[in-house]
């Protein structure tokens, strides 16, 4: 059974109309960047909870959750309209399996999330591990409108940090947008696109590859992917296929 305790808000940062941030103070144990923690609120008499990735590094002082307001959800509506102050219930250990250390060696280590699955990437960057491990880091950002490229300055700061290593790709689905890639990230690795604005080739001597975000983009990069060469990575045979179910 999971502890529960309590969190206080320190911020609140709405990124638009329904992507925000969750900033938290809480005497969670020590977590793994990657990994996931619950919250909830009491409503109608009964805990409402949801898994949401931790975006802070492990060291942070504070903790920090990015997720977006679903119109009929139970749990998002009221989260999103917390303000600093109040408290939310969050569970005291992270889980998940979604860590570096679960991450075969190779040169080039891919992550390719959607809209806030965008937040464990964030996470792991922070680490020094990650650096140290792989040549390039990709990361790959896919969402429907540009207002929804949320952590831009954090990503700059990362990009700028680690300027030979580090490459960063976004797609924006239904507008145009400047340095993004139009449509889908499946369409893109079908064609070959993504490969050749990146520079670099999928392959099973080079490639590790993580994904997390909408089920359905998940499984269909991984169907591309295996087409490639590519396997799933699995405990027991290390592979370059590592998957979060994200919801």
């Amino acid at each position: 059974m999971a502890t529960w305790i309590k969190a206080e808000i320190i911020e609140n940062r709405r990124w638009n109309k329904d992507l925000f941030s969750l900033i938290l103070d809480a005497d969670t144990a020590p977590f793994t960047a990657g990994q996931f923690t619950k919250l909830g609120l009491e409503i109608d008499g009964k805990l409402v909870q949801r898994a949401y990735s931790y975006v802070n590094a492990s060291s942070s002082k504070y903790l920090e959750i990015y997720a977006t307001r679903v119109a009929d959800g139970l749990l998002s509506p009221q989260l999103h309209s917390l303000e600093a102050g109040d408290t939310v219930m969050i569970t005291k250990d992270a889980a998940g399996f979604f860590t570096l250390e679960e991450i075969p060696q190779g040169d080039h280590l891919w992550m390719l999330s959607t809209g806030t699955a965008l937040g464990p990437f964030l996470s792991i960057l922070q680490e020094d591990e990650v650096w140290q491990r792989f040549r390039k880091v990709i990361l790959v950002h896919a969402v429907r409108f540009s207002a929804d490229l949320s952590y831009q300055a954090e990503i700059n700061a990362l990009k700028k940090k680690y300027s030979d290593q580090l490459v960063v790709q976004p797609f924006v689905s239904r507008e145009p947008k400047a340095g993004a890639l139009s449509g889908r990230i499946t369409h893109a690795l079908e064609d070959g696109m993504l490969e050749r604005v990146v520079g670099f080739p999928f392959t099973a001597e080079q490639s590790q590859v993580m994904l997390c975000g909408n089920p359905q983009m998940v499984k269909d990069v991984k169907a591309l992917l295996l087409e490639k060469g590519l396997q799933k990575n699995l405990r027991k045979k290390p592979g370059n296929i590592t998957v979060e179910q994200y919801w």
